[in-house]
């Protein structure tokens, strides 16, 4: 069939078909690109009598799909006008908040481009548009604005840590513990410790600064991992030993002991207690953050009643609200570890009863709400990050002698698991592929990579002078950024191109647990 388009009064003439192909019959490079960018809804949905003829499906998206994507940008400028009734003129049309808040609009946008376009991770293209905007000097943060980042941060660190925690299932923890803590603990202690030595010496950070940067850079990143993983599963791919669903279990440990770990160390660095207890109070602060947590995980299983018609909100309040409390109020006063270890112990034990009560862990409606909310934060986590790096000021040594630590230790890393890998059930082609998603880096270390710096421009000291403490801080910034640009599409991308060749493929596409256990379990991405 012959269409026309009516351009500026001239009739152009393609030669396509009614299922878009060429005079060689084959599809052409325009629809093909469009059908990338743009995938049909998954279950049946309504859109209004003259959609398709406006906005034809694949060359736009969806009704359903641009309407998400309309809200979203709507609820960010909803933000703003709220903000500015409040403020005035200091978030005025010319004014900081608005270069932020289309800030992040803009890397929203870009990152879905991005993972549309390359299939890589979204957070790729958000954290590329805070770098290029700061670079163009697009948007400009004084002090004033700098606590709003501090504070957007650490509330995305609690969507993180609550999502890790809800994804655990104590049914493989406790069936296959010693298989999650082999690779969710060995390789994160010795990519943590070879960062720590390689930064020590190559970029001449002190060990405390290169142990804090070592907590952070060995976390991987499930939102990297994850995904991918379970388009591998989906395929069938390494399902028939559980191997989705044990690295979801492996991760969630990563994360928690990474977060809890820096916390610790950084609380130490830029206490002003005695040495002393500041060694006894780490400890503490574990056993305290796991108990108090526990304690309000249990509770948020029994209050709201299970039956009550608005228990998905006020569940969903409980674990939100008691996880704020816990970061801000932990780190308040000096018992920063805490915070993160409780935050996930409370989601962790409110799946756990939640299960009990029929809800599937990690598929529940309270984790399908920090599903959502995570849509927000995330464009504001990873555009804030970029938005902290400025190319002309950053050192070229910091950053050669940087790569080289990182390539070096993921390689290191990915040794280490393969090695430590025994007695899980798994061949050396499975344990090779756990290596190699291993590699991902992307949430902690935005969400933890200015927080040190931070803190030296608050006024607070580790003992150095301000110009020395500034520079460490810096390079932890950098090599934090550095971490997630390198790491992050290396790792989906060998994830993709390994898992077929390394896995085993099941037909029925079951995640099964390791070990052809008889129960299934099915989760969903963090």
């Amino acid at each position: 069939m012959e269409s026309n388009t009516q351009t500026t009064g001239v009739r152009v003439y393609t030669f396509i078909d009614e299922n878009n192909h060429d005079k060689k019959g084959q599809r052409t490079w325009w629809y093909q690109f469009c059908l990338r960018c743009h995938q049909a809804d998954t279950t049946p949905s309504w859109q209004p009598t003259w959609w398709a003829k406006m906005f034809p499906f694949p060359i736009f998206p969806t009704f359903r799909q641009s309407a998400q994507q309309l809200c979203i940008i709507i609820f960010f400028f909803l933000v703003w006008g709220i903000l500015y009734a409040e403020m005035g003129e200091s978030v005025s049309l010319n004014g900081e908040l608005l270069s932020m808040t289309i800030l992040v609009i803009a890397a929203y946008l870009i990152g879905w481009i991005w993972l549309k376009i390359t299939t890589l991770p979204a957070l790729i293209g958000m954290l590329l548009t805070g770098i290029m905007f700061q670079n163009l000097h697009l948007v400009h943060m004084t002090d004033d604005y700098r606590k709003l980042n501090q504070d957007l941060r650490k509330i995305a660190l609690v969507i993180i840590l609550t999502r890790a925690g809800l994804g655990l299932d104590a049914g493989v923890l406790k069936k296959h513990y010693i298989a999650v803590l082999q690779i969710g603990l060995i390789p994160w202690l010795v990519e943590c410790v070879a960062i720590s030595v390689t930064t020590h010496f190559l970029l001449s950070l002190p060990w405390i600064w290169a142990f804090l940067l070592g907590s952070m850079i060995a976390s991987v990143s499930p939102a990297v991992v994850v995904p991918c993983l379970f388009r591998l599963r989906d395929a069938g791919f390494g399902v028939s030993k559980g191997i989705p669903t044990l690295l979801l279990a492996a991760a969630a440990i990563d994360d928690s002991v990474s977060v809890a770990v820096f916390a610790i160390i950084l609380n130490a660095m830029f206490s002003t207690g005695s040495m002393t207890f500041n060694i006894i109070k780490g400890p503490l602060s574990i056993i305290a953050g796991v108990v108090l947590g526990s304690l309000w995980g249990a509770f948020a299983s029994i209050i709201p009643e299970r039956g009550d018609v608005y228990v998905v909100p006020l569940r969903f309040l409980a674990l939100f609200l008691g996880g704020l409390f816990s970061l801000f109020i932990s780190s308040l006063i000096g018992w920063s570890g805490a915070g993160p270890l409780a935050i996930v112990s409370s989601g962790f034990i409110a799946a756990y009863y939640w299960e009990k009560q029929g809800w599937p862990v990690n598929k529940n409606p309270v984790s399908n709400l920090f599903r959502i909310l995570w849509i927000f934060f995330e464009p504001i986590l990873f555009a804030f990050t970029g938005a902290q790096i400025t190319v002309s000021a950053l050192d070229p040594q910091v950053i050669a002698m940087g790569a080289v630590c990182l390539v070096s230790c993921l390689l290191l890393r990915v040794i280490a698991t393969f090695l430590i890998s025994f007695g899980c059930g798994l061949n050396n082609k499975e344990k090779l592929f756990i290596g190699l998603t291993w590699l991902a880096k992307a949430t902690v270390q935005a969400a933890l990579g200015p927080a040190a710096l931070d803190l030296v421009h608050n006024g607070q000291t580790a003992g150095n002078s301000f110009v020395d403490e500034e520079s460490y801080a810096k390079a932890i910034l950098a090599v934090s950024v550095l971490s997630v640009v390198i790491s992050a599409p290396i790792g989906a991308i060998l994830i993709a191109l390994a898992g077929p060749r390394l896995l085993s493929r099941d037909s029925q596409g079951q995640d099964i647990p390791i070990e052809n256990e008889n129960k299934t379990i099915r989760n969903t991405p963090l």
